[in-house]
């Protein structure tokens, strides 16, 4: 069986990542983290390997520039993009755009 694809997601608004944590991980083959703290993605990208890294709600395009930084430091293989929100459809096409951009 392959490894489920690790995703990390950080956001701002607690209520929209307890969903998108949910969604993150309905699937069998995929797992998602949650954090809504620059703190905790850097905690986080200390811990485990992510496939994916998404900036989500709430993230300023300064605060992901200068969080990409830091997390590239520490998970250079990961592909890290913003969700730009509007329910599983979409947040699906995201993970399968970012994967399709690792090959």
């Amino acid at each position: 069986m392959e490894q489920p694809i690790k995703v990390l997601a950080i956001g701002r608004n607690e209520e929209i990542m307890t969903v998108l944590h949910r969604l993150l991980n309905a699937k069998e083959q995929r797992t998602g983290v949650t954090v809504t703290t620059d703190a905790e993605a850097v905690a986080a990208c200390q811990q485990e390997t992510f496939d994916i890294i998404l900036f989500c709600a709430g993230v300023t395009p300064q605060e992901a520039a200068a969080l990409t930084a830091k997390l590239r430091a520490l998970q250079p293989r990961a592909v890290i993009t913003r969700h730009f929100g509007g329910g599983s459809g979409l947040l699906e096409n995201e993970i399968q755009n970012a994967l399709a951009q690792r090959q």
